[in-house]
């Protein structure tokens, strides 16, 4: 039996969260997570903490990426980055008292050349545990009494895997919980998460729980997670932008219940078309068409006529071009589309 997860005074049931991932996880995706359910925690998308201070200097507003987070249900997560002590100090108080965000998570993973090479965040800072520490510390007591966590990766490269060093930094310093995903930052995306360098990580902390993340793709994956390995939770993380129902799925596996099957191409279609009228509603229909294209080409992943379909809707301008690509693909009539279609 896999009990619910505590980070601080926030429960987490089911122990499953939904990764952060930047221009993916707004508000509409977390509300189409949301109604499929399945999910313990779901996350906003990474943003900037430098980059907020600056949006509200210049135009009096936080960031589109809080979207929606004041109207949501809790519990939510929200993460930041920089390597900026006190400027992520500033943005994690206001995000704990005025966005009133139930856990800020810090950001120390991301490998993208932007964060780590350019900025000096992400997981650069992996190779600096004390820095690492110094940030979390000026995190927590800034937005005591909510929960700050961390998100980490392996080390800098597979010479240098650091982790339980780094762990034990952020647990010294105050963090409450501590993501890990099993690649090192020269890994990017590529080869197979190592669920056993993440195991290794939890005799280093004492206190706080630990979460597995990296390749979990199917509700089989998350049990076999949590029955293998010394783990408190589980992330998932680009399986969800495909099939945003699979966290629904995961909790049922975990309770010993049926999975519930996938939905029919009928049912895709009417939740991609919701979380199209979401986008458009926010940004307009220019702006939010071209924005949809990439989540409509992630339901498409791994279904017959994937590359069609994304070859046809990478091109719409328009909410009328939208419907009929997806129409054509992901029919209300689910035989006639087989038989047209696939």
């Amino acid at each position: 039996m896999v009990r619910p997860l505590e980070i601080g005074p926030v429960v987490i049931d089911p122990p499953i969260l939904q990764a952060p991932m930047a221009g993916f996880t707004n508000y509409a995706f977390r509300q189409v997570v949301r109604r499929h359910g399945g999910v313990g925690l779901p996350a906003t998308e990474m943003f900037s903490a430098r980059g907020f201070l600056e949006i509200e200097s210049r135009f009096d507003h936080p960031p589109e990426r809080l979207w929606g987070v004041l109207d949501e249900p809790r519990p939510l997560a929200t993460q930041i980055w920089d390597n900026d002590p006190d400027v992520m100090a500033e943005v994690g108080r206001r995000l704990a008292k005025d966005f009133h965000v139930s856990i800020v998570d810090i950001n120390f993973g991301c490998p993208v050349t932007e964060i780590t090479a350019k900025a000096h965040s992400g997981s650069y800072l992996l190779r600096f545990p004390d820095r690492v520490g110094a940030i979390v510390s000026a995190v927590a007591k800034a937005c005591a009494p909510t929960p700050v966590t961390a998100k980490i990766r392996l080390g800098a490269c597979r010479d240098t895997i650091n982790a339980c060093d780094v762990a034990q930094a952020v647990e010294d310093a105050g963090g409450a919980a501590l993501t890990v995903h099993g690649r090192t930052a020269a890994d990017m995306f590529r080869g197979s998460a190592d669920w056993d360098e993440i195991a290794r990580i939890k005799p280093a902390l004492y206190r706080i729980p630990l979460i597995g993340n990296g390749d979990i793709t199917t509700p089989q994956a998350v049990v076999d997670a949590f029955r293998r390995y010394d783990i408190d939770g589980v992330m998932i993380g680009r399986a969800a932008l495909s099939r945003p129902w699979l966290f629904r799925q995961a909790q049922a596996a975990l309770a010993g219940e049926p999975i519930p099957p996938d939905p029919t191409l009928a049912e895709q279609r009417d939740f991609m078309l919701e979380h199209f009228r979401l986008v458009t509603a926010r940004f307009g229909e220019q702006q939010g068409t071209v924005l949809m294209r990439k989540y409509a080409c992630c339901y498409a992943n791994g279904r017959p006529g994937a590359r069609a379909f994304r070859a046809n809707v990478g091109r719409v301008a328009t909410s009328a071009e939208f419907f009929d690509v997806v129409e054509k693909y992901f029919p209300r009539e689910e035989a006639a589309g087989i038989a047209q279609s696939f």
